[in-house]
């Protein structure tokens, strides 16, 4: 099976770039299943139930998110009654939402898609995400062998440690949150295809997706700015990962970088 993730949607802007560029990119790499990270995509500050009900028109299987999720108060009632959406697995017992999904498409055999956030410079009072991630895969390889994972987190370090603590147990780690689609795709031993960031799906004529003037404004003077959302060269960055349907294992990662 071929699995498409979209890096964090930005704004109306990357919504619109993942409905005009999925039914190419589902045509050109034979596309069985589609993640996206949505944490941004309203108006680049959390998401609400209309805007992931759009994503979900647009061929989207599972949303997941990180850090920006509670953004917009709504978003509570679509941890509620959309068991698609993902909120980060390590937050405390308790917190609405769920972290892990276990899909069914046609004839494929069932796809768990996992969402889990770093610690290191972000909210260092979640639960530990290498230990919670490791009895949450246990868990899910019972029911399937193909187990994706969006590790939403800021330290590259703190991705890699945690991607190969998996190593061979999942099926592919692939990073969010940095927007900045990074070089370093590969499969670890065992058949863990892995990249560090995924990138960001959005504008990327500014600053990871904002005007340009109020970031450096922020910088020089150190003082709150509104960071609107810029609007033009609108890409598409993701990766598409081949994985064995018997074994779970990835087979081929390969970033994906596309114009709007």
């Amino acid at each position: 099976m071929k699995l498409l993730f979209i890096g964090d949607i930005v704004g109306e802007p990357g919504r619109k770039a993942v409905k005009t560029l999925l039914p190419k990119l589902r045509e050109q790499h034979a596309l069985n299943f589609i993640v996206a990270n949505g944490e941004n995509a309203a108006g680049g500050n959390g998401i609400t139930h209309k805007i992931a009900e759009e994503i979900f028109s647009a061929g989207v299987d599972v949303i997941t998110s990180g850090d920006h999720v509670w953004d917009q108060k709504e978003v509570l009632t679509l941890l509620e009654n959309e068991k698609r959406f993902l909120r980060p697995l390590n937050y405390p017992a308790g917190t609405p939402g769920h972290g892990s999904i276990v899909a069914l498409r046609g004839s494929l055999p069932p796809i768990a898609v996992m969402n889990v956030q770093g610690r290191t410079f972000m909210h260092q009072q979640l639960e530990n995400p290498f230990i919670l991630a490791r009895a949450e895969v246990e868990r899910l390889r019972v029911q399937t062998k193909i187990v994706f994972v969006d590790f939403h987190a800021e330290a590259t370090s703190e991705k890699i440690a945690f991607a190969r603590s998996l190593a061979g147990e999942v099926s592919a780690v692939v990073g969010t949150h940095t927007h900045v689609q990074t070089a370093d795709e590969q499969i670890f031993p065992g058949g863990t295809a892995y990249l560090t960031d995924a990138g960001f799906t959005g504008p990327h004529d500014g600053c990871l997706g904002r005007e340009i003037e109020p970031v450096i404004k922020k910088f020089l003077t150190a003082m709150p700015q509104r960071f609107e959302l810029a609007m033009n060269r609108v890409m598409l960055h993701g990766a598409v990962i081949e994985i064995d349907n018997a074994t779970g294992k990835a087979i081929k990662i390969e970033r994906v970088k596309e114009l709007a």
